[in-house]
């Protein structure tokens, strides 16, 4: 491994001023411990010549793991402030989310979200120090040509860059990176347009066409210039201060245990530590997430088996509980609140769990109408009474439920013109009442009833229902917990037609027709099926994850 730190005699060495106003940043990581080595990614680092000639003080390392990229990038930052040109040149193997990319370590055990939040280089603080100096920044990109498919949350690969104003990047493979590097990089006069066209490099950012990173004119050796002695501590603590964390003040306390604010610095890490939620609550208020960002956090978290105790787009106690195991099953620090990084990670994760349940919920579907065809063929396909009666016990919400009732309906109507008046007249009185005192009274005032078959048939209904009464009440109760206005309602039963389920009248109002569609819903999604909604049903039908016939 190779490091070169030109600072004091080697600066001197070279014909150059201790206090080289211009600062380049140099590494390359080829060989992997764990993950497919990168050939040829060295190749910028042993390109530093060119700026080191042209009065850079290049802080360089190849094959770098973590902790030497962050002590590398720690000593950029410090110096940086006092550099009039900066230079970044990143050689070897990135991933990417929609939000972020990083440049990986050579130490990295794989590719996921959780190892490259804590281990890898992101480029968005790099972009941060670029941009204190618009106009006078090169972010230079090497990476592979084909870095294939990744699998999970992250992808292999550089990914869509937020460039600040003034900062121009420019990517291409690790040798035509280091072919600019040691060539019209560092050559005073030349259009850093054409020379990028002509190694192939993609630019973006800033890029003028008659843009040169060097002016014409400029020395390959700028003069030395006095500056008085300062304190070495000062901008570890002014960085420590900007950031206000815990980790920054460590960092300060590492470098200068003895240093001007280093009590300030003790001190302050006591408070953050009596604060534990601090930084992570700004982290999630910098968010600024409105409210139905909240309520898709909280339907992700849902499917994803994590309750929120509720889909209201306000982040209670529940929410809060919800967020903290999801935080700690997918490996982040469990503190409750969210990040950007951790934000997309579980938009995926509901993404994929969405997909998942979408799939068992058709394969369950077609195995539930399987079954329900093949009944329907032994039972109530005939069209005899005995044989409708059979089916609608078994599938009150089938398929053909609705044809079964109306045969039987029509069964009725014919015996019911056959029949004596008194025996109608009998009839009318227990189906008015509707109870199962009516209809045994009903059974017991004739020896051979002409509706015998409907009254027997009521009431066994009627006794399922007061077997399940404290059930459906409870069920009643969450549906009303939930405090779904009418254009909720109107929504779901929308969602419920789309899916082919027949909840009647799309209008706000859950009559007979919307609860057995509901029930429909939630036999083929796997939920507990009462035909009242509830937190997972919800989710699940707002989050368009089922599919049906």
């Amino acid at each position: 491994m190779r490091k070169l730190l030109l600072t004091g005699v080697a600066l001197a060495a070279l014909g150059l001023p201790a206090n080289a106003a211009d600062l380049a940043l140099v590494l390359g990581n080829a060989n992997y411990d764990r993950i497919d080595d990168l050939r040829g990614a060295d190749a910028p680092t042993k390109a530093e010549a060119g700026l080191q000639q042209a009065g850079f003080s290049v802080l360089t390392e190849d094959d770098a793991d973590a902790s030497e990229i962050r002590a590398r990038f720690r000593d950029f930052v410090t110096r940086a402030a006092d550099a009039d040109r900066i230079v970044v040149a990143l050689s070897g193997r990135f991933i990417h989310t929609d939000a972020e990319t990083w440049f990986l370590p050579t130490d990295m055990r794989d590719i996921s979200l959780p190892e490259a939040v804590s281990e890898a280089l992101p480029l968005s603080a790099v972009m941060s120090v670029l941009a204190s100096h618009p106009g006078q920044a090169v972010l230079l990109l090497g990476g592979a040509d084909d870095e294939g498919t990744g699998r999970g949350l992250t992808q292999p690969g550089i990914g869509d860059l937020a460039i600040p104003q003034g900062v121009t990047v420019l990517r291409g493979s690790p040798r035509e990176v280091a072919s600019l590097m040691s060539g019209d990089l560092v050559k005073p006069g030349a259009p850093l347009m054409r020379a990028a066209q002509s190694e192939g490099l993609i630019a973006s950012g800033f890029l003028p066409g008659s843009y040169s990173f060097l002016a014409a004119g400029t020395q390959d050796a700028p003069a030395p210039i006095a500056t008085p002695q300062a304190d070495p501590s000062a901008p570890y603590w002014d960085m420590a201060r900007a950031e206000d964390s815990i980790t920054a003040y460590q960092l300060y306390l590492d470098r200068y245990p003895r240093g001007p604010n280093a009590d300030e610095a003790r001190a302050r890490i006591a408070t953050l530590k009596a604060e534990p939620e601090r930084q992570p609550k700004a982290d999630e208020a910098a968010l600024n997430l409105s409210r139905d960002q909240r309520r898709e956090v909280q339907q992700n978290l849902t499917i994803l088996d994590f309750d929120p105790k509720g889909v209201d787009g306000i982040f209670g106690p529940g929410s809060r509980g919800a967020i903290t195991r999801w935080q700690r099953a997918s490996g982040f620090e469990p503190t409750g609140y969210l990040t950007r990084a951790q934000l997309t990670a579980l938009s995926a994760q509901g993404e994929k769990r969405a997909a998942e349940l979408k799939a068992e919920a058709e394969a369950r579907q077609a195995e539930i109408d399987r079954q329900d065809r093949a009944y329907w063929e032994q039972t109530g396909k005939a069209g005899d009474e005995a044989g409708l009666r059979a089916y609608l016990k078994k599938y009150p919400d089938g398929l053909f439920a609705e044809l079964a009732q109306e045969r039987l309906d029509t069964i009725e109507a014919d015996r019911r013109a056959e029949a004596q008046a008194a025996d109608r007249a009998d009839w009318d009185v227990a189906r008015q009442a509707d109870t199962i005192a009516s209809y045994r009274d009903y059974l017991a005032s004739r020896s051979n009833p002409a509706f015998k078959a409907e009254a027997e048939a009521r009431i066994a209904e009627l006794q399922q229902q007061s077997q399940e009464s404290d059930a459906i009440k409870a069920a009643k109760a969450r549906e009303d917990a939930l405090g779904l206005p009418s254009v909720a309602k109107s929504l779901v039963e929308q969602r419920l037609a789309q899916m082919g389920l027949k909840p009647g009248k799309v209008d706000g109002v859950f009559d007979d027709n919307t609860r057995r569609a509901i029930r429909r819903f939630q036999k083929a999604g796997g939920l507990t099926v009462t035909g009242y909604l509830d937190q997972p049903t919800v989710a699940q039908l707002l989050a368009g994850s089922i599919g049906f016939r």
